[in-house]
């Protein structure tokens, strides 16, 4: 599980310097200026959460199940809340201006990341050997 959850957190990181990195470069002079911040804070939302999947990383060996549950939580609502937030900032530059149901997806994801964190909560407090005292 250990070896899962680095490897996705590097994959998630990488995109995350590279979306940040074309917003600030490629997509600045083609996207509003409200997209570029629904932009920026998919970004953001994005790194926060693989920092939160390198920590449960660091904490994997327990074989926690709820470290596992906070693991797919984690992947999901980035690709529900950020992925929905890309999408909708580059919408007018996608043609994708009749496509609805992308708005919908981003508090789902939101939901996804709470689960997550009460999932590390609650890891936390069932078990005294995750290295967190």
């Amino acid at each position: 599980m250990y070896k899962r959850i680095v490897i996705t957190a590097a994959i998630f990181g990488i995109f995350a310097v590279v979306f940040g990195a074309f917003a600030a470069h490629g997509l600045k002079s083609k996207i509003s200026a409200l997209e570029l911040v629904t932009w920026r804070t998919a970004v953001e939302y994005q790194f926060y959460h693989v920092f939160a999947l390198l920590f449960l990383g660091s904490i994997a060996r327990t074989g926690d199940k709820l470290i596992n549950w906070s693991y797919w939580f984690f992947t999901i609502g980035i690709i529900l809340f950020s992925g929905s937030l890309y999408l909708i900032a580059a919408k007018n530059l996608l043609s994708l201006n009749e496509i609805s149901v992308i708005g919908p997806l981003t508090p789902v994801g939101g939901l996804f990341f709470i689960a997550g964190w009460f999932c590390l909560l609650f890891s936390t407090f069932k078990n005294t050997n995750a290295g967190i005292k």
